[in-house]
């Protein structure tokens, strides 16, 4: 009789260790930030109400896509510790929900954990971030100022990639007529200089009104614009603004001036 029981144990152990291992994989946070309280999202949903839910990307992000009632406190902030500290004591008994991208973003774990750091309890990560809440509950997400959402708005993966070009392919298209450049990195990122001098043109991305002039352009003229960050990341949410304005012919620089400086060293 014990061999049954011992092979239905061990069984029902292989089962929990490869549920927890699948989990783990979809939410690798999981397993880096060891400790770190997160919430799964049908949870956050029925406490919706009863929290208080902070987006901890940038103010250009947040901007773009949030969930319905989010404040914005950037992780990279330098006041980021001293404005959850006023949340915190502001709303004393309510748990705080930090939130970023998506399952692959660290960010809200970072968050979580820099408030319990500064003793600020209760901070609780939800690390499926806003691209799958904003699927699962469009009416409680906000796109470009507008809700409810209508999910089929949402980027995907696949749109986005449609939309880049290797960095020597970028380089060739700068070189034909009836392009646009638009240089979207910080001036701390940018130092001054463009990868495209006298091409080019610069607005970052927390300069609003300077974008919408050089997308309107890139519009009102029928050009292809050319588009490049510093990683090639935050150019995704980029792409939303571009579409709104009705703006066909864009690319963005894969891997952004990273992948562009690599290429250059790999071909010397």
């Amino acid at each position: 009789m014990k061999a049954p029981l011992i092979r239905a144990a061990v069984l029902t152990l292989v089962f929990v260790c490869t549920h927890a291992f699948a989990a783990n994989k979809e939410f690798p946070g999981r397993d880096i930030y060891l400790g770190t309280p997160y919430i799964e999202m049908n949870e956050f949903n029925a406490e919706f109400d009863n929290v208080i839910v902070v987006d901890v990307r940038s103010q250009y992000e947040y901007e773009t896509l949030q969930i319905l009632g989010a404040k914005n406190i950037a992780l990279n902030s330098s006041a980021f510790t001293s404005k959850m500290e006023e949340l915190r004591n502001a709303n004393k008994d309510k748990k705080i929900i930090v939130y970023c991208n998506g399952k692959s973003c660290m960010k809200s774990y970072k968050a979580a954990g820099k408030a319990a750091a500064r003793g600020i309890e209760n901070v609780i990560a939800f690390d499926a971030g806003i691209m799958d809440w904003a699927k699962a509950y469009p009416e409680k997400t906000v796109l470009l100022g507008q809700t409810p959402i209508d999910p089929a708005q949402l980027i995907s993966k696949e749109r986005f990639t449609a939309h880049l070009l290797e960095p020597d392919k970028f380089a060739e298209m700068v070189a034909l007529p009836g392009s646009n450049v638009l240089d979207v990195r910080d001036r701390l990122q940018r130092s001054g200089m463009g990868l495209f001098v006298s091409k080019e043109n610069h607005a970052g991305l927390d300069n609003n009104e300077m974008l919408k002039q050089y997308i309107q352009k890139a519009v009102t003229d029928n050009k292809t614009l050319l588009i490049y960050d510093e990683s090639g990341k935050q150019v995704r949410w980029l792409m939303y603004r571009l579409e709104a304005r009705g703006l066909k012919n864009y690319y963005f620089m894969k891997g952004g001036t990273r992948a562009y400086f690599k290429h250059l060293r790999a071909n010397k």
